[in-house]
């Protein structure tokens, strides 16, 4: 019963996220995908104030992992059982795409403009569609976020109730430069999501380039992971 409440919160936090980050995009990002303006702020505000606002609402059931990459990191510095990871993932998927479903329903009756073309999925045109630059952009920027993670959680820190606020903040930093190169994922649930919907509304782009976002952030989570635990161990010596 502890697991499924972990996972329930899991669907929650990744749906809201990609309801109100991908939601936001949607409503204010066109051109300024490659620029930068008022759109572009505010929907590197959107993803990280969600994560403040779950931090603080399902952080104390399931640790707000809502990214399969997070929670990679976790798994990796022993945080969590192999049993969880997976079920983690599988809960996360599920809320990225009902998140994106909701998205798809409330602008198909609403007749809403999907400014962004499919549902705030990622893509590489602000890379001139470069799979191993957005890697590179993935890779690093789920570096730093996770690494700031990992170092926010752990045992040795006393960041109180502030910890949500750190995470947040961070998630809104990495996507002040990602937004205009890959529209930042750092989250393969976030992207697979939106991906998956807006190929079923006939925009199969997303799905062609959707192993970027899942081997970018895996690949800079497990990398975060191992550094900080390396670190980790020469502070504690």
């Amino acid at each position: 019963m502890a697991s499924l409440k972990k996972y329930i919160a899991e669907f929650i936090g990744t749906m809201v996220l990609v309801v109100l980050g991908c939601g936001t995009a949607m409503l204010v990002l066109n051109d300024e995908k490659v620029g930068f303006g008022p759109g572009y702020i505010l929907t590197a505000l959107a993803f990280g104030l969600v994560i403040v606002g779950m931090a603080y609402c399902v952080g104390n059931i399931s640790g707000c992992h809502i990214n399969p990459a997070v929670s990679l990191g976790v798994l990796i510095s022993g945080g969590m059982s192999v049993a969880d990871f997976f079920g983690y993932i599988v809960s996360q998927c599920l809320g990225a795409f009902a998140g994106a479903g909701i998205l798809a329903g409330i602008f198909s009756l609403g007749g809403v403009k999907d400014t962004t073309g499919g549902f705030g999925s990622n893509g590489l045109d602000g890379v001139g569609g470069n799979p191993v630059a957005g890697l590179l952009v993935e890779c690093f920027l789920t570096f730093v976020f996770v690494l700031t993670i990992l170092g926010v959680t752990s045992k040795n820190q006393k960041h109180g109730s502030f910890g949500g606020l750190i995470i947040g903040l961070t998630l809104t930093l990495v996507h002040i430069l990602g937004i205009g190169l890959t529209g930042t994922s750092v989250n393969p649930a976030r992207s697979f999501g939106p991906a998956l919907v807006a190929a079923f509304n006939g925009n199969m782009a997303p799905l062609g380039s959707l192993w970027v976002f899942i081997v970018g952030p895996f690949v800079g989570a497990a990398l975060a992971a191992v550094v900080y635990k390396v670190l980790e161990d020469k502070k504690q010596a």
